[in-house]
């Protein structure tokens, strides 16, 4: 029996497949240039990140938000590490063994730290903004470990949620639950939410305390770090997560150039916190230059004494302690 092809079905079959070239073409470019990006800010932040854990860890005495610190830069050297290691994959072309699995193994291993950083952050800003509403509390009744506790209570519930999506997506046993895996996700989103909000509005409460506040409070480098690590995170790191658990996750409609773009975003986030703690210690209001080791410059970005303080001729290494002397052991 013969077929007749009418020649329109001819024209949009062969429309069809040069579009897809087209569109195959334009994505491959999309992830060569992702890639590429991701791979030198990741090299760039990984080395920044490990000067500052081998600061904070063997170098200099932890207190309070060190301990948050510390843990921050880890999640963000997990965070770039698996950006570099997707951006190589990406640059030679191995994922072509499976696109779709191979996206699904990074967005699932990205969220822990993700969430790892997010949730840190989140209880940097909080611990702030308590011990700035109540400080006599703060300063005599905090547990003395509590940012060991709290950094433990995090890296474990962010594993956690990690493994569950893992095993609901099939990549441990090989068997995919849908209930499971919707029920795990909505925990993510949820528990996203929260801390964003968490963060979100005690450094709100922080900045009008600061600006409109009874007692003026004066400007200390730790407010100032604390701000811009929150500010970049929202600008960089947020648009992720939203793009991620709204679009993928909620409308199904994932475009490749979003996913390329936000991730580039993540990776400039979790490298810029080095940055921003160098660069807050080592700027001065005075006009004199003195040479500052990293050490100094990391302890300058953390203090919690307010800058004219430190022209009254407190000794330097005093000036340098953070958070009011509150130190764990």
């Amino acid at each position: 029996m013969d077929v007749t092809v009418t020649p329109w079905v001819t024209e949009n079959t062969l429309q069809y497949e040069s579009d897809w070239e087209d569109f195959e073409r334009t994505r491959n470019i999309t992830w060569l240039i992702s890639g590429i990006v991701q791979f030198i800010i990741s090299l760039v932040g990984l080395a920044g990140n490990a000067v500052v854990i081998w600061l904070l860890a063997f170098c200099m005495q932890r207190n309070a938000f060190s301990v948050y610190i510390l843990n921050l830069a880890g999640a963000d050297f997990v965070c770039l590490s698996t950006h570099m290691v997707v951006s190589i994959m990406h640059s030679v072309n191995y994922s072509k063994l499976d696109t779709i699995e191979f996206l699904q193994v990074f967005l699932v291993v990205f969220v822990f730290p993700y969430i790892a950083s997010l949730s840190i952050l989140s209880a940097i800003s909080t611990e702030r903004c308590l011990s700035v509403l109540r400080p006599i509390w703060y300063r005599f009744h905090r547990p003395k470990h509590m940012s060991f506790v709290m950094c433990a209570l995090l890296w474990a519930l962010s594993l956690l949620l990690t493994v569950l999506e893992m095993e609901s997506c099939g990549l441990l046993l090989g068997k995919y639950d849908w209930k499971l895996h919707r029920t795990i996700e909505f925990s993510i989103a949820t528990w996203l939410t929260f801390s964003l909000v968490l963060m979100f509005g005690s450094s709100l409460v922080l900045l009008t305390r600061l600006l409109f506040g009874f007692q003026k409070m004066k400007l200390t480098r730790l407010y100032v770090t604390i701000g811009l690590t929150v500010l970049v995170f929202l600008t960089c790191g947020l648009p992720w997560g939203i793009s991620y658990f709204f679009f993928y996750w909620m409308l199904k409609d994932f475009s490749f150039k979003v996913f390329a773009v936000t991730s580039v975003l993540t990776t400039l986030n979790s490298c810029a916190n080095p940055i921003i703690y160098f660069f807050v210690g080592f700027y001065r209001h005075q006009q004199r230059q003195q040479r500052r080791s990293l050490k100094i410059i990391l302890q300058r970005a953390l203090q919690d004494v307010p800058e004219e303080d430190g022209r009254q001729g407190s000794p330097p290494q005093e000036i340098l302690e953070m958070s009011g002397n509150i130190h764990v052991a």
